[in-house]
């Protein structure tokens, strides 16, 4: 099938998809998801059981108590109990509750099956202690981990086994999930990205459910004290620094349902405010054992890591193209020039052609700025082309490609990118960027959206907090935009620059960080660095045939190169839509649940 053929049915399948959209548009997308793809029916549940009988690894499900609604805590206890994977056993340790009708139900549940194994302490010490109390208790290869109102999907352990069966070298192993209410409704659902360290500084995303090799939980000692309330978090982030990322795995499932009730803190972060604190302090010790130069701090409910340099301010060259347009050019390179807290920078100018006397004689003084070096370049328009011949004037160890629509909204913008740029790995780093009215116009770039590549939150007000804060929050993707992009020169080099032959416009910057991506570097996406960015405003529509046919050919282009990546960006998830920007639920996920068990 020819890459055309690829595209137009892509393009039919999609105004399809829009249609079913409407016709069930009365059915929530979330409980329509349930029904069609995150659910076994009975036949397949019993066909999966008998498959699964006394078969794989002995999964250890770990649940510290304390004082619990009793409804709440039967109901997790045969959540586990009734896995279609029957080789589990439930360690529970009681932290001393003062209600006794706890006691005496883990005791009836420990009589009627013998994988409930429990102790009773004697004693008060809070989660992290209670947790240790049943990791003791526990003989299985892995641990998974269950607070005591929450909830297993019944083929969560199922989906468990079949991923360390396919994964034998797996250390860690987490799923999606979502939250339930007392009547059982389940709700905002956390479809989560592939291992993602960067994000995992940010906020715990892995959060639920996760399930530790037990040998490796007692290698980093286990549940810290003085953590608590982000016990899980500081576990996590000691397990994955002894890991290799190949040794992480992501269920792109929905395997554990956060229980919802006055009180906990799926309804309620500020229930436990020592928690984020706790959590602050985990994030700082992991950069410290690790030797990052950096300072975690409480942002909102989520952590914001500062990166400090690991050099007094390497020089950067900012790459900056234009014609024209007085007055995106001035307010472009005034906002570097006097709004940029950056003492080693040069701000590379190529004139493309400009032919306005205002444009002229403001390159002319900027030109006198011992900070500014101006090269005349009138060939035709060509972003890639334009930016590979400026970078061999340029003399800086990162480069900047920046667009002449660039608003400086911070002035230690630079300083939050080469901190980022400097770390171990790192081949590129992107801004958020806004329209001028406030809104999000650039926040990373999802692969696959609309076929090849799209803004994620696009014309979303910045105070929301979206899906799960991800505009909100540091983390690695695979693709920013190079309307503000920094990359080291060795890397820029190594690729050979943005691919002129091919995307003389139009998705060079995607394409850049895919090769980027290939060759074994991370992109991180830095919404500390902020602009405005008044979008193409100086090159105009793809309106005329010629644009037109130039942007087909481009598309094109990236359908092939990159056919395999597409569909598949690591810091997306497969449950989530490829036809909008906003993180919604697919009408058509990527992938099977029965492909998973």
């Amino acid at each position: 099938m020819s890459i055309i053929q690829t595209l137009s049915r892509w393009n039919r399948k999609r105004l399809e998809l829009r249609k079913q959209a409407r016709l069930k548009k009365q059915v929530p997308p979330y409980a329509r998801w349930i029904r069609d793809f995150g659910s076994l029916s009975a036949e397949q549940t019993a066909a999966l059981r008998e498959q699964s009988r006394d078969k794989g690894p002995l999964i250890s499900v770990v649940i510290p108590t304390y004082n619990p609604d009793i409804a709440h805590l039967s109901a997790a206890i045969e959540s586990v109990l009734n896995q279609v994977h029957s080789r589990v056993e439930v360690c529970i340790a009681d932290d001393a509750s003062t209600r006794p009708e706890v006691r005496a139900t883990i005791e009836a549940f420990a009589r009627r099956d013998p994988r409930v194994k429990f102790v009773l302490r004697e004693r008060n010490g809070h989660i992290s202690a209670a947790s240790n109390s049943a990791l003791e208790l526990a003989t299985g290869d892995f641990v998974a981990l269950l607070d005591q109102d929450d909830l297993l999907a019944d083929f969560a352990l199922a989906a468990v086994a079949k991923a360390i069966e396919q994964n034998p070298q797996a250390g860690l192993i987490y799923s999606d999930e979502d939250k339930i209410n007392d009547s059982g409704r389940r709700f905002d659902p956390h479809f989560k990205p592939e291992w993602n360290a960067t994000l995992l500084r940010s906020q715990n995303y892995i959060c639920h459910l996760t399930v530790i090799r037990r040998s490796l939980i007692e290698q980093v000692g286990g549940f810290r004290l003085g953590f608590e309330g982000s016990q899980d978090h500081d576990l996590v982030l000691r397990c994955t620094e002894q890991l290799r990322s190949d040794q992480i795995v992501h269920i792109p499932l929905v395997l554990y349902h956060w229980r919802v009730h006055e009180g906990s803190t799926a309804q309620n972060l500020d229930s436990k405010p020592y928690a984020q604190i706790n959590g602050c302090k985990a994030i700082q010790e992991h950069l410290d054992r690790l030797g990052v130069s950096a300072k975690a701090e409480m942002d909102g409910p989520f952590y914001r890591v500062r990166y400090n340099l690991t050099e007094a301010q390497p020089r950067v060259s900012i790459i900056l193209l234009t014609r024209d347009r007085p007055e995106l050019l001035r307010q472009c390179v005034q906002s570097v020039l006097s709004g940029t807290r950056y003492d080693n920078l040069e701000l590379v100018i190529v004139d493309n052609g400009t032919v306005d006397t205002e444009a002229l004689t403001l390159l002319e003084g900027f030109a006198r700025d011992p900070r500014v070096k101006l090269l005349k370049d009138p060939s035709p328009f060509n972003f890639s082309a334009l930016n590979n011949r400026a970078v061999q004037h340029a003399t800086g160890e990162y480069f900047c490609l920046m667009n002449n629509d660039i608003e400086v909204l911070q002035p230690d913008w630079l300083t939050e990118m080469v901190s980022v740029g400097q770390q171990p790995g790192v081949g590129a780093v992107g801004a958020r960027l806004y329209y001028p009215d406030g809104k999000i116009q650039h926040a990373g770039v999802i692969l696959g959206i609309g076929g090849v590549a799209g803004h994620p939150f696009k014309y979303q007000t910045r105070e929301n907090s979206h899906y799960m804060a991800r505009p909100q929050l540091m983390q690695e993707m695979m693709a920013v935009t190079a309307a503000c992009l920094l990359t080291p020169r060795h890397v820029y080099e190594q690729l050979g620059g943005l691919d002129e032959a091919h995307l003389a416009v139009a998705f060079n910057d995607v394409d850049f960080c895919l090769r980027i991506c290939e060759a074994g570097h991370r992109i991180v996406y830095n919404p500390y660095a902020e602009f405005v960015h008044h979008e193409s405003v100086s090159r105009g529509r793809e309106d005329t045939p010629e644009k037109k046919e130039r942007f087909r050919s481009e598309v094109l282009y990236m359908l092939e190169r990159w056919e395999k990546w597409l569909p598949c960006d690591r810091a997306y998830n497969p449950n989530l839509t490829l036809l909008a920007e906003d993180f919604s639920v697919s009408h058509s996920p990527r992938i099977r649940l029965t492909d998973l068990l």
